[in-house]
């Protein structure tokens, strides 16, 4: 029986997820480490996690639940872990900072924040560490060297991170009611102004049959903005290249076009009126899974914005949307870059600590991070033909799920057809994995532009980003909100010249220099 799970592993690594520890890792998951074992004192160390509100009471919290206490007592370091909001993750991380109350191991998606504590000392130069200490890591990052140039800044490592799956790189996602199209006589939406149409009937013609005008065309979450803005290929902080000069996309010229379009559909009333103040997409969410909105701009993977519509409304059709043109052609939806997650070193930490960091790293790339996506097997999945499935759904949404981000290096590639093999059999799930598929490939189907792979290491643009932001977004509702008192042009205009006061000019120029020297490199 062992060798025949070994060689099922090893079928499953030769399909380059790096499953192959899934079966033994999965039954150490429930048990607790030896005797001898506990007898020897392990190091400490203290991890960051955002807290994303998903422990369940019964599960206990962030800081203790099964999870934390399985890495406890199966890791080689005893972890400590600090939740920070995920909506607030970098304002809470600098206090803890400032406050000298930081982590050991501090870790963001945004490698801009990285970049900036780096420039700031709150984080160490860590290549000394994994050359002394590491084999597991540094074996992987020999395998994946395109890694190398996002965790190197000043020409020393900063971080380490793991290489996205597929569903990780993937990141927004398009939803439209099929079922609302076909009642209406619509088509497909394949251009902004057929979007904008189909938003319209949704909202006019009572696509739900219960004779009152009391639907939205289109609901979105936090992500819904980047989508909106990527269509006429901008995002607030990015930079593109225009005829070899960089320059920031939320004061691009197409900017007033986005402005129009989110004007549009506020005025036209085709989004809630209300959805400034819907911080957290609650009200966009239940909009949605009442059957009351048609288009739900956020992730290409929403399984309980699908299944509670679902419960709702048996006979809803929701689908993946294909990115829309604008006349600007058709962009991707946003796609992340290489890096999982960026996992820094305190500047504090000493070197029996980054000894300690190290070491748990090689642990989780290794094989801690296998039952922290999956679960326990036969417990939370069983295998099949190699593919890890879903045994009850609810179990492991409470009892697993939230553990994902423990998992701060991973090797984890699940493929789109192993989402039907993946899920438990019953109607719904089934159902919901085939669109999850679809969605996948959908949000994967174009390439979304990124001119650079990211943005210039310069705490002065960092700065005047973090400081451009709120002020950016007080004038941008004052256009879309505002009625005739801003138009679009004039928005932009405001934040053409909100960006010069705060020293626009001068990091536009640094920005520039910074891609001069290092252009050659980003090819």
């Amino acid at each position: 029986m062992r060798q025949q799970k070994r060689k099922k592993a090893a079928v499953l690594l030769a399909l380059a997820v790096s499953l192959a520890m899934l079966g033994a890792c999965g039954k150490d998951s429930g048990k607790s480490a030896p005797a001898d074992a506990k007898e020897a004192k392990k190091p400490e160390i203290s991890v960051s996690i955002f807290d994303r509100g998903e422990v369940s009471a019964e599960e206990g919290s962030y800081e203790s639940n099964r999870w934390t206490k399985w890495i406890n007592e199966n890791a080689p370091a005893t972890v400590k872990w600090i939740p920070v909001p995920r909506n607030q993750s970098q304002q809470k991380l600098n206090t803890l900072i400032a406050a000298g109350e930081a982590p050991d191991l501090i870790w963001e998606y945004d490698r801009a924040y990285i970049s900036t504590l780096a420039s700031q000392g709150a984080i160490q130069p860590i290549d000394q560490y994994i050359d002394k200490y590491s084999t597991s890591y540094k074996a992987y990052l020999q395998a994946h060297p395109e890694l190398k140039p996002y965790l190197t800044i000043n020409g020393k490592l900063y971080a380490v991170a793991s290489v996205r799956g597929i569903d990780t790189i993937a990141n927004h996602g398009m939803w439209i009611r099929q079922d609302w199209l076909d009642k209406l006589g619509l088509k497909t939406p394949t251009t902004i102004d057929e979007l904008l149409d189909a938003a319209r009937k949704f909202k006019t013609d009572d696509p739900d049959g219960n004779g009152k005008a009391d639907t939205y065309g289109i609901v979105f979450n936090a992500n819904g903005y980047q989508i909106m803005r990527s269509l006429f290929f901008t995002h607030e902080n990015q930079w593109y290249l225009n005829d070899g000069k960089l320059e920031f996309g939320r004061i691009a010229d197409r900017y007033a076009d986005v402005l129009a379009f989110e004007k549009t559909l506020f005025d036209e009333g085709l989004i809630d009126q209300e959805y400034i103040t819907d911080k957290n997409a609650q009200r966009a969410k239940q909009f949605w899974t009442t059957g009351k909105a048609g288009i739900f701009l956020g992730s290409w993977d929403m399984p309980n914005e699908y299944s509670d519509l679902k419960k709702n409304d048996p006979s809803a059709k929701p689908v993946a949307l294909e990115p829309v043109a604008t006349p600007y052609g058709k962009n991707g939806l946003y796609q992340e870059n290489a890096p999982y997650i960026y996992v820094t070193f305190n500047k504090d930490m000493k070197e029996q600590q980054a000894e300690a960091a190290v070491k748990f790293l090689d642990w989780m790339i290794d094989k801690g991070w296998q039952p922290l996506k999956l679960g326990e097997e036969n417990v939370h999945y069983k295998l099949v033909n190699g593919v890890p499935q879903t045994i009850d759904p609810q179990k492991f949404r409470q009892e697993v799920f939230y553990a994902r981000e423990y998992a701060v290096l991973n090797q984890y590639s699940p493929k789109p057809e192993w989402f039907p093999i993946m899920a438990a059999q019953d109607p719904i799930s089934q159902e919901y994995a085939k669109a999850k598929a679809d969605s996948l490939t959908v949000a994967m189907k174009n390439k979304y532009r990124r001119d650079i792979p990211f943005n210039p290491d310069l705490p002065e643009a960092n700065q005047l980003i973090s400081a451009f932001s709120p002020i950016a977004e007080q004038i941008e509702a004052k256009v879309v909100t505002g009625g005739a008192q801003m138009t679009p042009q004039a928005g932009l205009d405001e934040l053409r010249k909100e960006w010069k006061r705060l020293g626009g000019d001068n990091v536009e120029k640094l920005v520039q220099e910074w891609y001069d020297q290092n252009k050659a490199g980003m090819k």
